[in-house]
């Protein structure tokens, strides 16, 4: 108990019983090697087809990459922490862990934002899309999501781990939660953390507003398409970024309205696997079940992949003569 109390901090996890932690443990690996799966399966597409190279495929390929390192940072420590049966985690991984967390919820808002922006230019500025949305604003766009994302997430970690820390450093929750770690302060220390978060939730409505401003545009354009293929085509483009906004704004009110109380529920785990398990599980599927060309370049994968182990056993088989 010293030991962590000085140098680093105890994650209660979900349950005190052994047997139910491994089974939430379990139950999170499932879903990290399917988000795993999907995310990587977005990147590797968007990169390697050539008819997904468009500013919207590069978009989502960061978006993807995102929702990896968000759901890499805390899910895989827990499942080790649960199998070892020990909740007990450093300083310094604790304030990766804050700093990598926030830098990827910042970001991922940033890049709605922007993604919105991309279907907006493309639907109700056809003529001048090439033109806005070239390749150097795709780079300046992408390289303004990650470095603001950072910038949050130095402002937070360093609010949350500036202040002064009373009695055991215990923590109810399966990472590093700054409201969790903000509840250990010894006084009013918090109030610059308080400080930061306000500015953030006020940049993030911003950009909430600007999202919706987009696609009440988007929306309206669509609908006065003469054409029933391209209104289907616009929306087949429009609704699964559509979903994944919803999704993440749902998943973050989860966790900026829910109640952090001293013994965690069940409803506790529910609220905690929406807002830091499901959208990075999610968006995958989301974006593959609306998007033709982006299923179209999955089955071309598959098929490769095939193909290339069928070369291979088939050299094998002549070796070896099976």
């Amino acid at each position: 108990m010293d030991n962590f109390n000085k140098s680093g901090f105890l994650l209660l996890g979900f349950s005190d019983k052994p047997e139910q932690e491994l089974f939430y443990a379990s139950l999170f690996l499932v879903l990290y090697v399917l988000a795993l799966t999907g995310n990587m399966l977005i990147i590797t597409t968007t990169a390697l087809d050539d008819s997904l190279q468009s500013p919207m495929y590069f978009f989502l390929k960061h978006l993807s990459l995102l929702d990896l390192c968000f759901i890499s940072v805390t899910v895989p420590r827990f499942i080790y922490n649960s199998f070892k049966q020990s909740g007990i985690i450093s300083l310094g991984e604790c304030i990766v862990q804050c700093f990598v967390f926030i830098t990827c919820i910042s970001a991922e808002m940033a890049m709605l934002t922007l993604m919105s922006y991309d279907r907006y230019v493309a639907i109700c500025l056809p003529l001048h899309y090439e033109i806005i949305v070239n390749v150097r604003t795709c780079v300046h766009g992408v390289a303004g999501v990650w470095v603001s994302g950072a910038i949050s997430g130095v402002m937070h970690t360093a609010g949350t781990f500036s202040i002064h820390l009373c009695g055991p450093r215990i923590i109810h929750q399966f990472f590093c939660d700054i409201p969790q770690i903000l509840k250990l302060s010894c006084s009013s220390d918090f109030m610059s953390e308080v400080g930061v978060t306000v500015f953030t939730a006020l940049l993030s409505f911003l950009c909430f507003l600007f999202i919706g401003f987009s696609y009440v545009h988007i929306f309206s354009s669509v609908l006065k398409m003469p054409s029933a293929e391209g209104r289907a085509k616009a929306f087949s483009t429009c609704l699964p970024h559509l979903a994944v906004v919803i999704l993440f704004l749902f998943t973050g009110a989860v966790e900026f309205f829910k109640p952090h109380s001293e013994s965690p529920t069940a409803l506790d785990l529910l609220l905690t696997l929406m807002y830091t398990v499901v959208p990075p599980t999610l968006n995958p599927v989301i974006y593959s079940l609306r998007n033709k060309a982006l299923k179209l370049a999955l089955k071309k994968v598959f098929q490769r992949r095939k193909e290339a182990l069928t070369s291979i056993l088939s050299l094998l088989g002549d070796k070896f003569n099976i």
